[in-house]
Parts: C-alpha cells; sequence; structure tokens
C-alpha cells in the first residue's frame, strides 16, 4: 500500500485529538474504518506509529518522526486545494457557500440573499457540528458559517475568522408530550421533568455537555438518551422522552413546547466568514443584516417565544 495524504490526515487527526473515536468523528469516519486504515498504515511503514492505551493513543517515537514530515505536507495540500478552488470561483463567476447548523431562519436568510444577489450560485452546507463548519470556513471550503455555541461550552475557533453575534443568549425551551402534566403550565421548571428520561443529540458540539452542567445545578440526574432529534420527535409524542429546543420550533398538535423558568439553557448565535473569502467586501455584512432580518421574523411567528421576547424586554420584540 503507498501512502496518500488521506492517509497523513488521519494520522494528524489520531495525534491531534488522542483518540480514535474523536478522530474518526472529526474526519467523518466510522471508528472501525479508522482502526482499520491505521492498522494498513502501520502494515506498510512496518512500525507501530501509536500506543493504544486506555484512556487513548499516543503517538510512539516513530510515530512523531512520522507526524514531522506528515504535518508540512498535509498543509501544503490545504492551501494547494483551497486556493485553487478560490481561483475557479473567480473565473467562474459569483457564488456564495453558506454553512450553518439546524435553524428555523434558514429559509427566510436563503430567500433574502437570493433576492440580495441576484446571479448569485448560492449553495448550503449543513451540519450538527459547528466546529465542523467552523474548520471548513477556516479550510476555504465555506464563505460564511451561521452557529451556535451552548452556554458554558465555548467553541474552539480557527485563527483569521471574524464573529458577529446574532443573538448574545437564546434561551432553550423544552419539548414534550401534549398530555404531559408539565404541559399544563406556561412556564415548567426543570424539577417538574425530574422524573422523566431525557434526549440529547452528542454530536451537537457542547449539547451534553450543557445539558449535563444544567440538569446536575437543579440537583436532578435523569436518564439521558442519545439520538438524532428527528428520532427524539417521534420519542417526545409518545411520551417517552423530553428534550431541548430551540425557542422558534413552530407549533405542533401532538407536542408541547414550553419556556423553562429561570432559562438555564442557552445558545449563543454567531456569523462567522473567513477573511477574504468573498470578493466583495460587504458580503458578509450583508448577510449578517439578512440573518438577522430573517431571524427577527421567526422569532415573532412563534407565539411563546414572542412573549418570552415581550417579557425580557428583547430589541427582538420591538418589531412586534
Amino acid at each position: 500500500m503507498e501512502l496518500e495524504v488521506r492517509h497523513l490526515r488521519a494520522l494528524c487527526a489520531i495525534a491531534d485529538t488522542g483518540s480514535l473515536h474523536k478522530a474518526a468523528r472529526l474526519l467523518g469516519v466510522s471508528q472501525p474504518s479508522l482502526t482499520t486504515q491505521l492498522r494498513r498504515i502501520e502494515h506498510a511503514l512496518g512500525a507501530e506509529l501509536f500506543a493504544r492505551e486506555r484512556t487513548g493513543c499516543r503517538p510512539t517515537p516513530l510515530g512523531h518522526a512520522v507526524l514531522s514530515r506528515a504535518r508540512p505536507l498535509v498543509a501544503q495540500m490545504t492551501v494547494l486545494v483551497t486556493e485553487t478552488r478560490a481561483a475557479a470561483a473567480r473565473a467562474d463567476g459569483a457564488r456564495l457557500r453558506v454553512g450553518s447548523t439546524a435553524s428555523r431562519a434558514l429559509a427566510g436568510w436563503l430567500r433574502r440573499l437570493r433576492d440580495r444577489l441576484p446571479g448569485t450560485d448560492i449553495s448550503l452546507h449543513m451540519d450538527v457540528s459547528a466546529g465542523a463548519l467552523l474548520r471548513a470556513l477556516a479550510a476555504g471550503q465555506l464563505d460564511v458559517a451561521f452557529v451556535h455555541e451552548v452556554e458554558g461550552c465555548p467553541l474552539r475557533v480557527p485563527d483569521g475568522l471574524e464573529r458577529r453575534v446574532l443573538v448574545e443568549r437564546e434561551p432553550q425551551f423544552v419539548s414534550m408530550a401534549r398530555d404531559h402534566p408539565a404541559a399544563a403550565a406556561p412556564v415548567v421548571a426543570l424539577t417538574d421533568l425530574a422524573g422523566d428520561r431525557w434526549m440529547v443529540d452528542p454530536t451537537v458540539d457542547g449539547e451534553w455537555d450543557g445539558l449535563r452542567r444544567v440538569l446536575g445545578a437543579a440537583g436532578i440526574d435523569p436518564p439521558v438518551l442519545h439520538g438524532d432529534y428527528h428520532t427524539a420527535a417521534s420519542l417526545i409524542v409518545a411520551g417517552e422522552v423530553v428534550a431541548p429546543c430551540q425557542p422558534t420550533s413552530g407549533p405542533r398538535d401532538d407536542m408541547a413546547i414550553r419556556p423553562l423558568r429561570g432559562d438555564p439553557l442557552a445558545v449563543r448565535l454567531l456569523l462567522y466568514s473567513g477573511p477574504g473569502a468573498s470578493a466583495d467586501a460587504g458580503c458578509a455584512e450583508s448577510a449578517y443584516a439578512d440573518l438577522a432580518a430573517a431571524y427577527r421574523e421567526v422569532a415573532l411567528r412563534t407565539s411563546a417565544y414572542r412573549q418570552w421576547l415581550l417579557r425580557h424586554g428583547s430589541p427582538l420584540a420591538q418589531a412586534a
């Protein structure tokens, strides 16, 4: 087997994260696949590059030597790809590559961007991981990225990115079955849900750590299931779990969405851009203005969140 850049990138990811599991998530592959790939690389080189320990993976002396040669090659290939794509974009005409975590403001944002930038090729890349989107932005694969940062769990932001704050603190509501006893109240306390199972998506950066911290601070330790929010929705309706949700989540006949007393769960909404990501110097600022308008639209359209904004004197409510 001949070594390729992807093999070197895998070695760097394992060394940087110290774990095959974390490296697999970073690379977007399964852990068994990465483990097999590492074995093949080590077989091709004839030596062990990482010591597998109970707490993770540690480079061997030979592994350190290989990594010292691999890192510059990976960096040079990244620069080559980034610069080539940028040149192709300039040759092919105007385009805007948008990255985002899930948000109900997306549809209105994209509509406004298309109205503002007629003739521009606008693409959308979705990811549950804000960190993955920021790395793509830093690598020149995106022009702007709309992400959320869980309170108490700061994102690892690559150097050189420019940040604009859309919402400093967006409260997270809770979704539950329509006939849940706590749904009878307009605001729910965490202690009202102490006997429930919670569901959280562990692939969302900071989501599990943030929820665990807040539940612990409330003095409760409910069972927590891990799964994506499409699965969570069906379990919530069946009364099997409750789950955090965005306050802009629309009303449903089979589900109750309520604010949490004291707003213990919150995120910060951010728009990041890369330096020189677009030929139009005002592109990021325009994208931010369109995003702010789209977010305000969905926020005021959602009754429970609109009432929350009014109670807290939010500037967003001034348009109500």
